[in-house]
């Protein structure tokens, strides 16, 4: 596996892969940049951009957790922002065609459209602390840290929950592959796995990694960041370990997203990585 790095600025958070450009959210300095060498400042330094997506609208759209946005870049450079309360934090393009975010403070879903339109749906768990979210199936799947569970939610906020056969997970990310739901249990170094009939599979990862993010690839496996082992790993259909590279000591790799050719992470110390096979 070859490696390449891309100085980016502080705080390297969220990925996203979108008009020809690899954008990375810098959370602890309030801006947006690129690969590239493009920076966006957000005049709201305190404003946490987190997770980040490719927009339906020749956009990237992100969370705002710090100052309750969800924020937009088009392509063309034009920043702007739609105001959330609720600490928006996990993103995703839903299957309307809509931008969908976990409320962590909140414990509800939001759904913010592309003309600016805002609507929010209680999970129905107090407590929860939902975290990432993805779409699959024709409804949004999201990680409940606190509540131990997977949440399902339709287009009409109906939800579902699963909780996890192991206590005191913290599960985090979320991925969609072509057959089942991907995620992470950051407390107890597991993946997991749930299908459309929400059986739950769980698979270890190395102790002490503290797996953060997921990406699931079109082969029913998956990458994942590994926070605390500062390193990606790389799991097959069947949850085995099939790949590992390491970033460093202190690297902290959080956000991933996938092209073509290539798994691009970030790492919070400062840089884009690029990993090609």
């Amino acid at each position: 596996m070859s490696v390449s790095k891309y100085a980016v600025g502080e705080g390297p958070y969220g990925v996203a892969v979108a008009g020809g450009e690899v954008w990375t959210t810098l959370v602890q300095a309030g801006r947006v940049a690129t690969a590239s060498g493009r920076t966006f400042d957000l005049d709201a330094a305190q404003s946490r951009p987190s997770v980040i997506v490719d927009g339906p609208d020749d956009a990237v759209w992100f969370t705002r957790n710090g100052d309750d946005r969800i924020g937009r870049i088009g392509y063309d450079g034009v920043v702007s922002a739609v105001e959330l309360a609720g600490a928006p934090y996990g993103l995703c393009v839903g299957p309307d065609d809509a931008l969908w975010c976990t409320l962590m403070s909140a414990d509800a879903i939001g759904r913010v459209t592309v003309d600016g339109e805002v609507s929010t749906y209680p999970i129905g768990t107090a407590g929860a602390f939902p975290a990432m979210i993805t779409s699959y199936g024709g409804e949004l799947w999201f990680t409940l840290n606190q509540g131990n569970a997977i949440g399902r939610m339709n287009l009409d906020g109906e939800v579902t929950t699963y909780p996890l056969p192991t206590e005191s997970a913290g599960p985090v990310g979320i991925s969609a592959g072509p057959d089942a739901v991907w995620f992470v249990e950051i407390l107890t170094d597991r993946a997991g796995r749930i299908t459309a009939d929400g059986k739950v599979e769980e698979f270890p990862l190395p102790a002490g990694s503290k797996p953060h993010a997921v990406a699931a690839t079109d082969d029913g496996g998956c990458w994942i960041t590994l926070w605390a082992a500062g390193s990606l790993v790389q799991l097959d259909a069947e949850g085995n370990v099939i790949e590992q590279v390491a970033f460093g000591d202190g690297s902290e790799p959080h956000g991933l997203a996938l092209d073509q050719a290539a798994v691009w992470v970030a790492l919070e110390n400062g840089s884009l990585v690029q990993v090609e096979g």
